[in-house]
């Protein structure tokens, strides 16, 4: 059974700290489909079990040495510059997470603060809060580029709380991945699951609430009287 966070914990919520790709965007079956194409052109054919990989928070230099093996900063910035280009040509099919952009206003009302810690590059990950118009409700904006560590280290979010000027006993991490979930939780952050699947693996991660999107969802309905 999925757990609640009761309310006189919640009354304590300076911050909310959002991943993007699959958290504020639909970004998941977009990248699956430009990494697939992107190893096909280099004659690297991978099973859809094997791009499970990318879904996990990595950072994309670590994506690609786990398919193309070690390498140097150089060759890891002319493979990412490659898979992006990828992305880029389907970036159209990439839409919002149903519900979060209410979701997101909503936070805004209550000045609770927010934050971004995605894995994402900073371009577009800032591209994409401007397409969506939310980039003026974001404080401060923490990507892969900024920690030496992907999302298996809570070091993200760590860096986050310490821009926002809050603690991770007053922040919610918003995440769609268990080893996020789990690093979240090892530095005592609160945190929501969102997934479509039922979120089996994220309750089971330590996801306080687990919910298949945003829409018509508060945190009010976080508060179980």
């Amino acid at each position: 059974m999925t757990a609640i966070i009761h309310s006189s914990r919640l009354s304590k919520v300076q911050s909310v700290i959002f991943d993007m790709d699959g958290v504020i965007v639909d970004s998941h079956p977009a990248h699956r489909k430009a990494w697939h194409q992107f190893l096909q052109s280099l004659d690297k054919d991978v099973s859809d079990e094997e791009l499970e990989f990318i879904l996990d928070g990595r950072k994309r230099s670590e994506i690609l040495k786990h398919f193309l093996g070690e390498m140097p900063d150089s060759e890891l910035a002319k493979y990412g510059k490659m898979k992006d280009e990828f992305f880029q040509q389907i970036a159209f099919e990439v839409k919002p997470v149903p519900g979060v952009i209410e979701f997101v206003r909503d936070l805004v009302r209550r000045r609770i603060k927010l934050g971004i810690a995605t894995s994402a590059s900073k371009s577009r990950t800032l591209s994409t809060l401007q397409r969506l118009r939310l980039t003026d409700s974001f404080a401060t904006v923490v990507t892969g580029e900024d920690v030496p560590e992907g999302k298996s280290s809570p070091a993200i979010y760590e860096l986050v709380c310490a821009r926002l000027r809050t603690e991770a006993r007053y922040s919610l991490v918003v995440e769609d991945a268990a080893p996020a979930v789990r690093a979240a939780k090892s530095a005592g952050f609160r945190c929501i699951g969102v997934g479509s699947d039922g979120g089996a693996k994220l309750q089971a991660a330590g996801a306080d609430h687990v919910i298949e999107d945003f829409v018509g969802f508060s945190l009010d309905d976080l508060d179980p009287s």
